[in-house]
C-alpha cells in the first residue's frame, strides 16, 4: 500500500480546481497580473470579452470596495481531452468602504465555468455567475473614487 503521506501526484481535477481557487483567491487580493495569468486572452466573463475587458470591468465593480471573500464549493467537473467545466456554488461577500463604509453586499449563486489546458496550465476561457440570492446593498460594488 502506497504511503500517502509521499504521495505527489495530482489528478487533473485537482488541478482545475487549484486553478478556480488561485482565481478566488486572485480576486480577493485584487492581484490583476494573477488574474491575467489565468486567463485565454479571448476570455469570456462578467459579462465582457477579451483578457482587457473582463479585467477592466473587474477594477470597475471592485476598485472601491473593501474586503472580499469568493467562496467555491460543491464542484462538479466534467473532464473533455483539453477542457473542463466546473460547476461549482459560490457565496461572495464584499464589504464597503468609503461612503459604503458599515455596508456589505452579499451574492450567492452559481458559477459556470470553461477550462481549458495550456501550456502554462488550466485558464479560464468562460464564465457565468448565475446569482440567486442578493443580500444588503449591491451599491457597495463600485469603481474607485
Amino acid at each position: 500500500m502506497a504511503d500517502p503521506t509521499t504521495m505527489t501526484s495530482t489528478s487533473q481535477r485537482d488541478e482545475v480546481l487549484e486553478a478556480s481557487a488561485a482565481f478566488a483567491a486572485a480576486i480577493d487580493e485584487r492581484d490583476w497580473a494573477s488574474l491575467r495569468s489565468l486567463v485565454v486572452p479571448e476570455v469570456q466573463a462578467y459579462g465582457a470579452r477579451g483578457a482587457d475587458d473582463v479585467l477592466a470591468r473587474m477594477q470597475h465593480h471592485l476598485g472601491g470596495v473593501g474586503q472580499t471573500q469568493h467562496l467555491m464549493g460543491n464542484h462538479r467537473v466534467t473532464l473533455g481531452m483539453e477542457s473542463a467545466d466546473v460547476l461549482s456554488y459560490g457565496r461572495v461577500l464584499h464589504l464597503g468602504t468609503g461612503p459604503m463604509e458599515g455596508t456589505s453586499y452579499e451574492c450567492l449563486g452559481e458559477y459556470t465555468d470553461t477550462w481549458v489546458r495550456t501550456a502554462e496550465g488550466w485558464l479560464l476561457s468562460k464564465r457565468w455567475f448565475e446569482i440567486t440570492i442578493e443580500i444588503g446593498d449591491r451599491g457597495v460594488l463600485r469603481p474607485a473614487d
